[in-house]
């Protein structure tokens, strides 16, 4: 009985990855101000088919970041980096300039995490626009966690 009244009254739209970007990340502003970042990443999974032969997959994903995290991911991150994304999916439709219907799903990133250096933890890149000259790296940047900021809507995006 337990179990079906959880399955009646419980969705769940959660993603969770751990890759690399594809490409550095794109910032920009919506007409109403608020600051979004889109990137790819990149997802592998190996395993031995039944004749013992090793296999690889990959996955590409499109990620969407908005707010002060948007801001930090562009600053911080960069083609190769090895990011963790946690976020819920969502698909856009919108009409291209042909009349095409058009239709992509994405993972908006609700928290965010850089990977780690090679010599320990951190993350693997220094700000892109470090003022200081020095490339040192800032290891004290906190996990960002978003509250839900409301609907995000499909006019508001610049892409």
């Amino acid at each position: 009985m337990e179990i079906r009244i959880l399955a009646e009254f419980m969705n769940l739209n959660k993603a969770m990855l751990i890759g690399r970007l594809t490409r550095d990340p794109e910032l920009r502003t919506t007409p109403g101000g608020q600051s979004v970042t889109s990137f790819g990443i990149a997802t592998n999974r190996v395993w031995n088919d039944k004749n013992g032969a090793k296999q690889e997959d990959v996955q590409f994903h499109n990620i969407v970041v908005w707010g002060r995290q948007a801001e930090i991911a562009s600053q911080f991150l960069t083609k190769g980096s090895l990011v963790f994304v946690e976020g819920r999916l969502q698909t856009r439709s919108w009409q291209s300039k042909e009349g095409q219907n058009m239709k992509t799903t994405e993972i908006v990133a609700e928290r965010i995490q850089f990977g780690p250096r090679s010599q320990g933890g951190g993350f693997t890149a220094a700000p892109k626009d470090n003022a200081s000259g020095t490339g040192e790296q800032n290891n004290d940047l906190p996990t960002i966690n978003i509250d839900d900021e409301g609907d995000i809507k499909s006019e508001d995006l610049p892409f």
